[in-house]
């Protein structure tokens, strides 16, 4: 396992599918900073997700790539929203329900109003589960009007011990 010098909280919202603190639905998932334009979650898909018998959804795997890749973006401009105009997912392993899984994203090219980011699910045993490439555009518009994010809850919540 690599060597991380730092972990900056991302925030998370109040309804969000993949990082909803309220959504008893979604997945309630934390995202770290831990270099330019990096970042990384940990995460224990529960039997809820799952596809085949033991398995994490497809669907559930290119939720969790889409945002980490979003989530790269946003470092260090936790207010710089971007959406996904194009996601490819590449399925590389069956990912286990109920095991400890990382997910990493980085930023490749940022040009304009697009950046290019790769994602990765990695497996328990440090083998490569999943793996996808995003093209992101800024969000329509522009910023998020900051009574709009204040509605949304986005916010850093304290980690639970």
């Amino acid at each position: 396992m690599e060597q991380q010098t730092s972990r900056v909280k991302q925030p998370n919202s109040l309804h969000c599918f993949v990082c909803g603190v309220e959504n008893s639905y979604g997945l309630g998932m934390a995202f770290y900073e831990v270099g330019p334009g990096q970042v990384e979650a940990r995460y224990t898909v529960p039997e809820r997700y799952q596809g085949y018998p033991g398995v994490v959804h497809g669907g559930i795997i290119a939720a969790m790539l889409d945002e980490v890749v979003g989530r790269a973006t946003m470092v260090g401009e936790n207010h710089h929203f971007m959406v996904t105009a194009k996601l490819q997912v590449h399925y590389r392993k069956p990912v286990p329900i109920g095991q400890p899984l990382r997910l990493t994203g980085h930023v490749v090219r940022r040009r304009g109003r697009l950046a290019v980011c790769r994602g990765e699910l990695w497996l328990p045993d440090g083998t490569l589960g999943a793996e996808a490439e995003a093209t992101l555009a800024d969000y329509p518009g522009g910023q998020v009007d900051p009574e709009q994010l204040e509605a949304l809850g986005w916010k850093v919540y304290p980690d639970e011990e």
